[in-house]
């Protein structure tokens, strides 16, 4: 990606609002659903000046209403098909807010906010990294088919590495594949990697981190703060950091720090051709800042997650999902990767349950009258009208 310093101060653009709701449409076409709202000109971006921006740029916001779009039918209720977009209805792509992913909701309800578990500071950050730590839902409930409860007051490190050798043993997976761990055989000295991130957690709360962590007020403290642990680098530790800020234990603004991944950095060079001096944070802060302004001008109607707009964690990993999509819908343009294809088909898991969602956000309240009626207009117009193919040249 070229960097080229702007002369003078830093532009910032002006915010616009824009109205929400469903809407498909593709490319630059002018093909799309009823629910609209007036656009500019859709290949203008001189208001990014000096940015220079390629195809991809475009498609990360019709990327994120149309993914956004998907979820919200199927919260309702809604039967297949959801979409018409060549490339979402066949690959498997995370959800445009990251709280909505089936693992983050499972996390938020089944493991932070559970009225039959210790409510104490210590016990909810004990639970949520241990379940981070390994990520996967099936862990987990092999852990509570086998002590009852998961708590702090009864953890004994014996006991936990000897059920999970015993389940790793048996040929079952305990790490989801999402991220790789690292094994941390040269912090701890253990030959498994399982035995070592039992002992990271051990040593992450004698050290009072949960005391430590309520008592700062900046997510970029509490993200330095884990990264000073062993085997936690920049991707851990802004994702258990993301994480925890779900829990009543911190409070941190979510509009203030972000940490690209890999993935996401992959997606930043595929929209910017010239970051006109900006860093990767920053060109994802402009997107979180901006994101009412582009999608009037590509004319969509972003469905919001019920009034909150996309955060800078869901726009750091729209950017990963969008290099993906671009595999397909733009191989043209490259990444730094190189990769060419999406590994994973999309395949129904079934209805997809009432999202929950942390209740300082102040949102759960509205869901349910909301999707009700969602559901009775959805279907009213599938009765009407039937949706158009996005125009996407596919080679």
């Amino acid at each position: 990606m070229k960097t080229v310093k702007p002369k003078g101060k830093v532009w910032t653009l002006p915010r616009k609002a824009a109205g929400v709701g469903p809407c498909i449409t593709s490319g630059q076409s002018s093909v799309v659903s009823e629910n609209v709202v007036h656009a500019q000109p859709a290949g203008d971006h001189s208001h990014l000046a000096p940015l220079r921006v390629t195809p991809v740029y475009d498609t990360y916001w019709r990327f994120a209403a149309e993914r956004q779009r998907v979820y919200m039918q199927r919260v309702a209720g809604l039967p297949a098909p959801w979409t018409n977009d060549p490339v979402i209805s066949v690959h498997k792509f995370t959800n445009a807010y990251r709280a909505s992913d089936r693992v983050s909701q499972y996390l938020i309800r089944n493991v932070i906010y559970r009225d039959d578990l210790p409510k104490s500071a210590e016990e909810v950050l004990f639970r949520t990294l241990l379940f981070k730590l390994f990520n996967k839902i099936e862990t987990w409930e092999m852990l509570e088919r086998t002590f009852g409860a998961v708590t702090l007051a009864d953890y004994d490190f014996t006991r936990y590495d000897r059920v999970l050798t015993g389940t790793k043993n048996s040929g079952e997976r305990i790490y989801s594949a999402a991220y790789i761990m690292p094994p941390g055989g040269s912090a701890y000295g253990h030959e498994l990697k399982h035995q070592n991130h039992l002992r990271l957690l051990e040593q992450m709360l004698s050290d009072g981190l949960a005391t430590k962590l309520g008592k700062l007020r900046k997510m970029q403290a509490g993200f330095e703060l884990l990264k000073s642990y062993p085997t936690i680098g920049d991707f851990l530790a802004y994702q258990f950091i993301i994480d925890i800020n779900y829990t009543e234990l911190t409070d941190f603004p979510e509009t203030e720090f972000v940490v690209p991944g890999p993935g996401a950095k992959d997606g930043l060079r595929k929209c910017f051709s010239d970051s006109a001096g900006l860093s990767e944070p920053e060109l994802i802060r402009l997107m979180a800042d901006h994101q009412e302004r582009e999608f009037e001008r590509l004319g969509l109607n972003f469905d919001s997650l019920w009034g909150r707009p996309l955060q800078l964690i869901d726009c750091q990993n729209l950017f990963c999902e969008v290099d993906k999509y671009a595999r397909v819908a733009h191989p043209e343009v490259a990444g730094i990767s190189g990769r060419s294809r999406i590994k994973q088909k999309f395949a129904s898991s079934g209805d997809v349950p009432r999202p929950w969602y942390p209740p300082k956000w102040g949102i759960n309240e509205k869901i349910d009258a909301d999707v009700q009626v969602r559901g009775s207009r959805e279907c009213a117009k599938r009765g009407e009208r039937t949706l158009k193919q996005f125009d996407l040249a596919l080679e």
